[in-house]
């Protein structure tokens, strides 16, 4: 079995390399896509060609038709499933395509595809330093800046685990992340995106340049109380999180939120309704409160 399946995909590479016809490189791709999906052992098969990636890369590229370049994208994306394949896959010129792609899709599906495989090599520690270095965390808040994409969470995913390498944090610090989490954690129409900002916005109050951009918005303290109010509970989480450093660095921020009605009871509520996590939280943040001396 091992073996048909090893000389099956030897004949899918050759044929998407070298297609008789845009039907049989279509249906290569798809029979890759198939063995890929669910299984470790063929990803590697694939990964062991010699020339399959490069040659999946140049067939993600947006020359492609629409079609192939999903099909490439897609496979390109089950390889990165192995954690033995991330490092290998994140070369330098694959990171400036993939930034490429995500400023310039060339449709939603390849969009998704593309986010989907830049948030897969993200989660690799080795990958990170390299996002950094190719510009992809400029790219990143730039496009999540702008209207929303169907790609959006796998984008802001993709942000979350890279700022998780300090230097990164700088740079997205820099990229004018902060006021662009915030502004999407505060969308009446993100709340599904919320929580996966104020994540990010956590990982990067860790550092001093985070936190420092985090208290020069305006309002900030209200702002964070209101997400805490009203936000998913992931969102509560995270406004927990952020509320817990903002109150660690300043006491005038602490004394904003006793000042603000609703702070009290959004706290009360997540203390009782809230998820095991978020309720430590505000058990931390009620401590706090109680130990600090703010008047």
């Amino acid at each position: 079995m091992a073996t048909r399946v090893g000389e099956t995909i030897i004949e899918c590479i050759k044929e998407a390399q070298f297609p008789g016809s845009n039907e049989d490189q279509h249906q290569a791709l798809q029979t890759l896509v198939t063995i890929t999906k669910i299984s470790p052992q063929n990803r590697n098969l694939v990964a062991q060609i010699n020339g399959a990636i490069s040659s999946l890369l140049s067939l993600s590229k947006s020359h492609s038709p629409p079609q192939i370049q999903i099909l490439a994208l897609s496979v390109l994306f089950n390889l990165s499933l192995n954690p033995n394949l991330k490092h290998s896959l994140a070369q330098m010129d694959t990171i400036f395509h993939l930034n490429t792609l995500i400023l310039s899709p060339n449709s939603i599906e390849s969009g998704k595809l593309t986010a989907s495989l830049l948030c897969s090599l993200a989660m690799l520690d080795k990958n990170k330093a390299k996002f950094g270095v190719a510009g992809t965390i400029q790219v990143l808040v730039k496009i999540i800046s702008g209207p929303r994409t169907p790609a959006a969470h796998h984008l802001l995913s993709s942000l979350a685990e890279l700022v998780q390498f300090h230097g990164n944090c700088t740079l997205a610090v820099r990229a004018g992340a902060v006021p662009v989490l915030i502004a999407v954690a505060e969308s009446a129409n993100g709340e599904g995106l919320s929580g996966t900002s104020l994540a990010a916005l956590g990982l990067l109050a860790r550092f001093e340049e985070g936190l420092n951009e985090l208290r020069r918005i305006d309002g900030i303290v209200a702002r964070i109380v209101g997400i805490l109010k009203r936000g998913c509970m992931l969102s509560k989480e995270g406004a927990c999180e952020i509320l817990l450093r903002l109150f660690d660095e300043s006491q005038e921020c602490l004394r904003d939120a006793l000042g603000l009605p609703e702070f009290s009871s959004a706290l009360a509520d997540v203390s009782v309704r809230g998820s095991g996590r978020a309720r430590e939280k505000a058990g931390l943040l009620m401590q706090k409160i109680m130990d600090a001396n703010v008047y």
